[in-house]
């Protein structure tokens, strides 16, 4: 018999060979009808498995993400059957679960897919999933895995083989279809019952430009026929929604090839954004306690072996510059910096917490088929900063970090969010993470119990980690219920001692210090692209790049426009007189659709009186009022931020 631990702590024993689904259905034949996957020892298992030894299991529904993207990983191969049967020949590269759905990268051997055959796909794949075929998982020695491609011409799989051993290897067979895949799957194929392929791409093989370039279709994937059709109508929304589009639209930001890939170039419409998120975060920081820091945009290599990012982090950063001889980077982190501030002066226990922040830009050399607007760039301005405390004040940040995201989250009318604790993988201490064993498992369990202690909805994610130390990502929700990863909250304990940080302990004895890396707005670009998307461009009043803008109905009015111009530049709000010899209705429209919060006409009555007729976007006319009254409550609700 084996020990299985349920999430609640019950303990219940099973014999050797119980797999999740079974156990599922000793406690209710409702869940069991439910589980599509678990979680075994902190690993996604599928729930057909048989557990061998004692465990802890969490069950998955498509509820839970795990499950989603089981789920979604399973279409993708139940895709690659379909285009196995209708495209004869095709070699495939990887299929994984996404944000919201999946894709599969393939050779279809030069022929080109069209939108009737995203059609025809469709229908091949509902009829394959009506088969309720069992996907079936088989041990694999790597010879025999091999033969396998090598007698299907697969030079893509046969290529994933070269880096795996005797025992990693793992294929799955659903109907007539067979793939190299480490899982986990679904139980069979009936459970899907809706789906979606929505786009064509190409894809360089392995990311690469220099590397043939596949075709890659994505799609989504459901348990019902209406979570289909509320995502189709989520993803209609999200389309009118698009920062890319609305960013454009608005004058918030431009690319241009000459500049380069991944690099925004900022408009005036959207630098106003970001200096009021800018004064946002001062103003937080600055009653929290941080002192603000400025850092050079390049280092010495020598900087970031010390801090193990080149060994750890290289592929995503810039190639380096070389000068008399020495090797320059451009910046990809702020950390290195901030901590050889801390070393810049003798530190007691006294001058602890220290909290050091900076709006610093950073350079990452993300793929060019990875880049996607405001959301992954090459060059970006983090809202960053460092806090280096004692163990016995670690609680006490880490909880005052996340209460500033909350308060963040009021501001920017964010309801639904979740704390993604990422946690290293111990099979990989020494490569992908530091190799501290006892400190990962310290570390991880101070970050858990702060967020238990505070009742913040969380959930853990195996071999997430930053290199350095455990990590929360903040998982956030847009008002159409598009899932964005916003910012992050970090715990180092591995560079202070790299460094060799040191503060005088109260007993006048050494100590190395904890190191909080936080970043609650994230990134300008990341943000930006958030908001756009949340508001439909339709920024609240103290964050709207044009505030008020004011439409006199004539020529004769113009003048009186002016004098309330000055009046509103004077109180240090954002506005601007359309003069042009339009009609009053245009003028409206065309300021509805500019998407300016407040609009101010102006008339004969409005100006022999000294009053303006106001309207409000969303709420059209909303009454006159003299312009001193409309001056003091637009700057209360600026003051405000509601």
């Amino acid at each position: 018999m084996i020990k299985i631990t349920l999430p609640d702590g019950a303990v219940r024993e099973y014999p050797e060979g119980t797999n999740s689904m079974e156990i599922a259905k000793s406690i209710s034949e409702g869940l069991a009808r439910k589980v599509i996957a678990a979680n075994v020892n902190g690993e996604i298992w599928d729930a057909t498995r048989p557990i061998r030894n004692d465990a802890s299991v969490n069950l998955l529904t498509w509820n839970d993400a795990g499950g989603k993207s089981t789920f979604w990983h399973s279409t993708a191969h139940l895709m690659a059957e379909a285009v196995e049967s209708i495209f004869p020949g095709v070699k495939f590269w990887v299929g994984p679960a996404i944000e919201n759905g999946f894709y599969y990268d393939m050779d279809l051997g030069g022929r080109q897919i069209s939108e009737e055959d995203l059609r025809n796909l469709e229908a091949k794949m509902t009829e394959l999933a009506a088969r309720q075929n069992k996907y079936i998982r088989k041990e694999v020695p790597k010879a025999e895995a091999i033969h396998f491609f090598q007698e299907k011409g697969d030079e893509y799989k046969l290529d994933l083989l070269q880096n795996l051993k005797d025992g990693e290897i793992t294929f799955y067979t659903q109907g007539g279809f067979t793939d190299l895949c480490r899982g986990p799957h679904i139980p069979d194929t009936g459970i899907i019952k809706a789906l979606k392929l929505t786009n064509i791409a190409g894809a360089y093989w392995k990311g690469n430009e220099k590397n043939k370039q596949l075709t890659r279709i994505y799609g989504v994937s459901f348990p019902s026929k209406k979570e289909l059709d509320e995502y189709l109508l989520m993803l209609e929304e999200a389309k009118k929604r698009d920062h890319r589009k609305l960013g454009k639209e608005m004058g918030i930001y431009t690319m241009d090839d000459e500049v380069g890939q991944g690099l925004i170039l900022w408009m005036p419409n959207g630098t106003i954004i970001i200096e009021e998120l800018e004064k946002l975060a001062k103003e937080t920081e600055q009653a929290a306690g941080y002192q603000r820091v400025v850092t050079p945009h390049i280092a010495k290599e020598s900087l970031y072996l010390t801090s193990g990012h080149l060994p750890y982090y290289q592929e995503s950063m810039y190639p380096p510059m070389e000068l008399d001889g020495t090797k320059y980077y451009l910046k990809a982190m702020n950390c290195p910096h901030h901590h050889k501030i801390f070393a810049a002066e003798p530190r007691s226990y006294k001058d602890l917490p220290l909290r050091l922040a900076e709006y610093g830009t950073c350079y990452r050399f993300e793929q060019s088929g990875e880049l996607f607007g405001l959301m992954r760039v090459r060059c970006l301005h983090m809202n960053d900063a460092h806090i280096y405390c004692s163990k016995e004040d670690f609680a006490k940040e880490f909880r005052a970090v996340n209460e500033m995201y909350l308060k963040y989250f009021r501001i920017f009318g964010i309801d639904k969010y979740v704390m993604r604790l990422s946690l290293h993988d111990p099979s990989k201490l020494g490569v992908k993470y530091v190799n501290e064993p006892e400190l990962w498992l310290e570390t991880e369990a101070m970050v858990r119990k702060v967020l238990k202690d505070t009742n913040t909805p969380f959930v853990e994610v195996l071999d997430e980690a930053a290199f350095y130390g455990p990590k929360i990502d903040v998982q956030i929700w847009s008002a159409i219920g598009r899932e964005f990863t916003l910012a992050t909250n970090q715990v180092d304990f591995a560079q202070g001692r790299r460094f060799k940080l040191e503060f005088t302990n109260s007993e006048n004895g050494h100590d190395t210090p904890l190191i909080i890396h936080r970043a609650p707005l994230g990134t300008h670009e990341r943000f930006i692209g958030f908001l756009l998307e949340h508001y439909a461009g339709k920024f609240p009043l103290w964050l709207a790049p044009l505030q008020v803008k004011l439409l006199p109905i004539s020529d004769k009015y113009v003048g009186y426009a002016q004098s309330v111009l000055e009046s509103l530049k004077n109180a240090d709000i954002r506005a601007s007189i359309d003069d042009r010899s339009e009609k009053i209705g245009r003028k409206i429209r065309d300021t509805e659709l500019a998407r300016v919060p407040f609009m101010l006409i102006i008339g004969e009555k409005e100006m022999n009186d000294h009053q303006v007729s106001v309207r409000r976007q969303g709420k059209g006319d909303i009454g006159v009022q003299d312009v001193e009254t409309f001056v003091r409550d637009i700057k209360s609700e600026i003051k405000l931020r509601s």
